[in-house]
Formats: C-alpha cells, sequence, structure tokens
C-alpha cells in the first residue's frame, strides 16, 4: 500500500516541511525535539523510538480493527440490516457486523442496497444502514441516496475509500467522494484515524434521525479499518531505506501508523445521542384550535412526515379519527385510515379543496404535487405543519400564503390539536358529501375496468381484482409510470406504512430494495411490488437476492411494451414514439432462472385470475419469489397525467 508513497517521496531534495507538513503529525515529540525546521536533520533513534512506543508489541499483534468499532456502534443503535454489495475496502464492516448478529444482506447491485436501506428506515423507525466498496461502489448509489434526502428517510452510507496516505496520489477506485454527497446529505465525515470512529458514527446517526431526517455519509479509508499488523505490512518500504531522505519517510510513515491507531481501543460511550425534534409552540397549537373549531368545511392533506417517529402511526389515526376532518392521504401515510374509512376521501382533490374553508397541510409540500400551490382556494385558512422551513413555505410567494405555519412534528401535533379539541367533530354532511362524491369516481372507474382494451389484459380490471385479494397486513410497494400511477387510484394499504412509493423525486428502481427491506422488516407481512415493465429492468436482478435471502415477495409486473406514460404525451405533441417502445418480453423466465417463480398472465387466463393470484400468494408464503408477467393494453385512464 505505502511502498508507492516511499518510492514517489525517496527522490525529493526540497525542504521537507513543505511536502510533509510534518509540524502537525509529530504529536509525540516534544516541540524542542521537532527535527524540521526548514532544514534538513538526520531523525535521532531516541525520538523514532518514542514514536514508535505509542503502539505497544500487544497491540501491534492485536487482531482487533475498526470495522469492528463500527459494528459496536451499530449494534448499541439497535441496527438490524447492514445492505451492501461487498468490496474489499468495507470487508471488515460487514464481518465484523456478521459476528455481533447484525444481518448482512448483499443485492445485485449498489442502488438497491440503499434503497433497501431506506425501507428500513421507513417502516422500523431507526436508521437504514448501507455499505459500498470506494469510487464506483459509491457513485452507483446517488441516485438512491438523493431518493432518500428528498424523501426525508434517515439511513447511514458507509463507504469504503482509498488509505489515508494515498488519497489524491492514483490508488484504486481513488475519487472525492465528499464532493459527491455534500449536497446529497445532511452530515458527512471522512475519519482519519481509528479513534474517530465510534464518535463520528454515533454523531452521524443522531443527526440522520434530527430535525427533518434525511441522509448521512462517513467514508473510511481502508487503513482505518484493517488491524494493525496489516496495514503495518503495507507501510513497509520494499528496499530497506537509504540515506537520509529514505531514514526521514520511514520515520515518518511510522509514525503516521503509530498516530493513526493512538487511542483506537480505549473504552468509550457507544450508546445514542439525543435526537433533535422540532415541534408546534403551545401558541400555535393554540391558534390553530381557534381557527378548525370555526371551520364548516375542513380538509386535511397529510404525507409521509406525518408516519415519522416519534409518534406512533396508531395515535395518528385514533386523532384524526377524533377529528373527523375528512383526509386525503398522500406517501406513506396512505392506509393511515385503514380500508373503508368514512374520513379516507381517495378522489376528486382539486374540486374539495376549491371548496375547503380550511386546509391543514400535515406534513404536505405545495409542490408539483399540489400545482406548487394553485389548487388551494385563496380564501381558505392554511395551516402548514412541516419539520422543514423550506417545505413549510415553498411557493408561498407566489401561489399561497399560509394562515399559520408550524415549523415542527405533524404526527405530534395531530395528537395535540386532536387532544384539544375533544368533544369538537367536523360537521358530519361535509365529509359525508365528499364520500358521496368518492363512490361516483370510484364507479367510473369500475365501469372503465370492465371495458375491453383493443389487445390483452385491461389493467384497471387487473388492479381492482389484486386489491380484493390483498392480505390485511399487505405491504404495497411502488415502482413505475403509468401502471403505478393507475395503482394509486385503486389498491387500498391497508394500514399506515404499507404503502412505499419514491417520493417527490420519482425515481424509477426502487422496487427491488423497498421490497426487500419491508420483507425483512415485516416477515409476516405479503409484500407486493406493483411494477411497469420499464421500471422492472432496473432491479430484475433483486430476484437472485429474494432467492438467496429467503425474502419472498409477489412482482406484478404491467407489461404494455412501452413507456407508457412518456409515449401518451409525446406522440400527439411531437408525432414520434421514438425511445418508447418496448417489447412483450418474457420476465417471467428471467424470475424462473433466478430461483422465483414467475407466470405469464394474458387474456386468454381472464376468468381464471383470482386462482392464479391465490396460488402465487400460497407459492410466496411456502418460500417462492414470486414474478406475475400480466400483457395488459392501453386505456384511457390517465389521460392528462403528469410526466414532466
Amino acid at each position: 500500500m505505502y511502498a508507492e508513497v516511499f518510492q514517489s517521496f525517496s527522490h525529493l531534495k526540497l525542504p521537507l516541511q513543505a511536502h510533509f507538513h510534518l509540524p502537525s503529525l509529530l504529536v509525540a515529540a516534544p516541540a524542542s525535539q521537532h527535527p524540521i525546521n526548514n532544514r534538513f536533520i538526520e531523525p535521532s533513534p531516541a525520538l523514532i523510538f518514542s514514536v514508535t512506543l505509542r503502539c505497544t508489541e500487544k497491540k501491534k499483534q492485536s487482531p482487533r480493527h475498526g470495522g469492528e468499532s463500527v459494528a459496536d456502534v451499530l449494534r448499541a443503535h439497535g441496527v438490524k440490516f447492514v445492505f451492501t454489495l461487498v468490496g474489499g475496502h468495507i470487508s471488515p464492516i460487514l464481518v465484523a457486523c456478521e459476528k455481533l448478529g447484525i444481518r448482512i444482506v448483499d443485492t445485485r447491485h449498489e442502488a438497491t442496497a440503499v434503497f433497501a436501506a431506506d425501507a428500513v428506515a421507513r417502516l422500523s423507525g431507526t436508521v437504514g444502514v448501507a455499505a459500498v466498496t470506494a469510487g464506483p461502489g459509491l457513485t452507483n448509489t446517488v441516485t438512491a441516496v438523493k431518493n432518500a434526502q428528498m424523501a426525508e428517510s434517515p439511513l447511514l452510507l458507509i463507504g469504503g475509500a482509498a488509505a489515508t496516505l494515498l488519497q489524491g496520489r492514483g490508488a484504486l477506485q481513488d475519487i472525492d467522494q465528499m464532493s459527491l454527497f455534500k449536497p446529497l446529505c445532511k452530515f458527512c465525515a471522512s475519519v482519519r484515524t481509528v479513534r474517530e470512529i465510534v464518535p463520528t458514527v454515533r454523531k452521524a446517526l443522531a443527526i440522520a434521525q434530527s430535525g427533518t431526517p434525511g441522509p448521512v455519509f462517513i467514508e473510511f479509508p481502508i487503513d482505518t479499518l484493517y488491524p494493525y499488523h496489516v496495514v503495518e505490512k503495507e507501510f513497509a518500504p520494499k528496499n530497506t531505506p537509504k540515506g537520509l531522505m529514505g531514514k526521514i519517510i520511514a520515520w515518518y510513515l511510522q509514525n503516521h501508523l503509530s498516530n493513526l491507531f493512538a487511542g483506537a481501543w480505549e473504552t468509550c460511550d457507544l450508546s445514542p445521542l439525543p435526537v433533535h425534534i422540532p415541534h408546534a409552540t403551545e401558541d400555535e397549537v393554540q391558534r390553530c384550535v381557534e381557527l378548525v373549531s370555526r371551520a364548516k368545511k375542513p380538509v386535511i392533506l397529510m404525507g409521509s412526515q406525518a408516519t415519522l417517529p416519534p409518534t406512533p402511526a396508531d395515535d395518528v389515526r385514533k386523532a384524526l379519527e377524533s377529528l373527523g376532518i375528512p383526509c386525503f392521504l398522500g406517501g406513506m401515510s396512505r392506509g393511515m385510515l385503514g380500508k373503508n374509512s368514512p374520513l379516507h376521501i381517495r378522489q376528486n382533490r382539486r374540486d374539495a379543496l376549491k371548496e375547503a374553508d380550511l386546509v391543514l397541510l400535515a406534513g404536505t409540500v405545495c409542490d408539483f404535487r399540489l400545482s406548487y400551490g394553485r389548487v388551494l382556494n385563496r380564501l381558505s385558512k392554511i395551516i402548514a405543519v412541516n419539520r422543514d422551513r423550506s417545505q413549510l413555505l415553498k411557493n408561498s410567494d407566489m401561489f399561497w400564503k399560509p394562515t399559520v405555519a408550524i415549523q415542527g412534528d405533524a404526527g405530534s401535533f395531530l395528537l395535540r390539536l386532536s387532544k384539544a379539541l375533544k368533544g369538537h367533530r367536523c360537521p358530519e354532511e361535509w365529509p359525508r358529501s365528499l364520500k358521496e362524491g368518492d363512490a361516483i369516481k370510484e364507479k367510473a372507474n369500475r365501469a372503465k375496468a370492465a371495458e375491453k382494451t383493443e389487445r390483452h389484459l385491461n389493467p384497471l380490471s387487473v388492479l381492482h381484482r389484486v386489491d380484493e385479494l390483498l392480505a390485511e397486513d399487505s405491504i404495497i410497494v411502488a415502482d413505475g409510470g403509468d401502471f403505478v400511477g393507475s395503482a394509486a387510484y385503486i389498491m387500498r394499504p391497508r394500514g399506515p406504512i404499507r404503502w412505499l412509493d419514491p417520493g417527490a423525486f420519482g425515481t424509477l428502481g426502487v422496487g427491488g430494495g423497498f421490497a426487500l427491506g419491508a420483507k425483512l422488516c415485516r416477515p409476516e407481512s405479503e409484500v407486493w411490488i406493483v411494477y411497469g415493465d420499464g421500471s422492472l429492468g432496473y432491479s430484475v436482478a433483486e430476484f437472485d437476492t429474494f432467492t438467496r435471502h429467503k425474502t419472498p415477495v409477489i412482482a406484478l409486473v404491467g407489461n404494455d411494451a412501452c413507456w407508457s406514460q412518456i409515449s401518451r404525451e409525446q406522440v400527439p405533441m411531437l408525432g414520434s414514439n421514438v425511445a418508447c417502445g418496448l417489447a412483450f418480453t418474457d420476465y417471467h423466465i428471467v424470475a424462473d432462472g433466478y430461483g422465483g417463480k414467475g407466470y405469464l398472465i394474458g387474456r386468454e387466463d381472464e376468468s381464471q385470475l383470482d386462482d392464479i393470484f391465490k396460488k402465487a400468494q400460497k407459492e410466496c408464503r411456502e418460500g417462492k419469489a414470486i414474478l406475475l408477467n400480466v400483457l395488459i393494453g392501453k386505456t384511457s385512464f390517465r389521460e392528462g397525467s403528469i410526466s414532466v
């Protein structure tokens, strides 16, 4: 490892301080003994000996390594899974975690590892952890980390790195990783000594969960992770140092090694640091109580933030039921009110918002999903609650104005609002009228589902059939465009945090990782991935992962041989279907090859759909990952939907 450094330094004739900045490193020697003063001085044997003594002979031969320190902190924080694609830079971490009972789950792509960690964070209320190797291993995670940032998922990305003295010198897979992740993560750190590992990991885990949750990144140079005696061998020059410069370089390397491991195994606190969560003030809650109590037609728009710890989702549900206010649920809050709640409104949101006299944005953001705030009635009172100030006020300078803007946790706010309004309920005729509108729209959707498509199966009919057969504990993972957009209107999650989609970033490829994390967190649940045939291509290889790690899931693939969400607008606007066409590929055979079980389902199977789906559910319970390759036709159901 460091023989290259020795060779490259050995020819230098310039003042040593200009090249090595040694005064900052000679921590073992008193200032009067520092041998560098912009001129060459032979390092004394006594000085070399005093530096070397910093690591005793016993510690030099110790098998302990920095990977064990990482594993110790993760276990102390309740981490149960580490997702990875293995690489030599991070092997000590993986081995140490396995020895401590932390399950190592290796995937077929680094992005999948991060997506799986994201799902674990969402479902467990703790920090999800992914570890990948240096260079291309880390660059492969960039999209998944950005998705976690925008979805506000607390996760720790552990990255390998070139050895401390070889960074910037052309080492294998050595790039400036910190610059890549600083814009994406709440906290980035590069560990420089073994003793820094524990405090750095503890700090990162706390920051990931504090305020607005999000990803954090720590890079571990390879020489901070392996045992002393292994690293020492790499420090040793290939040939015996000759001359003054050779001796100085050998001494420099030995001092660097000693400093690298100094204090490495001293006892330190591993316990979690406090997590800081913003909350509404009493005055803010009281002002909202007054506004809600006077409202005749209030509406709640709930986003994923309302499901975040520390407030249990079941407590949030009870608060909503106590308030009696009709709710539109998005993101992970889908299913918050169960399958058939009279308060859950699924259709005609734009019309309801125009009629509402009060709108409560509980973790919901006025971005493209709310037409940047333009769908809100300017005469409505608007209460906005969000942990992130920039999200709280997004586009409020143009299209809408909050009556009350609270930078705080949405879930706990709803509990306090409900408690303060105990005995008060929204006028019942308001949610009843909205529910009647729901029934009319859903009846029309059912009629569309009954229509025959020009070829293959009607996708709406397929989705209705699956929804009716879903187990009560099912988790739905959404990964796609057109087919998934239809599923969002038809499929009904049975409980909170039972719908996982990428969030505002609209990332394709989350399916394999999200499903993997979900099945590991809730092994008793039936996990469905709703795939478009385009998005399936990103993570179909994870059927190998499902098989190897015994995490059976069911993939429902809407195969229309097209990137339909793009084609729908591109063809009429630009007169070409270029780059939108795919093929009716035999994806079910791919699943078979990876150890799963695939089914090809076409129009000739329409009368047997329920039987096929029930058989798939049974085989999944018996341990097989299932892929249902459903050939579907075109409908007009989503005409005018957003694709850009």
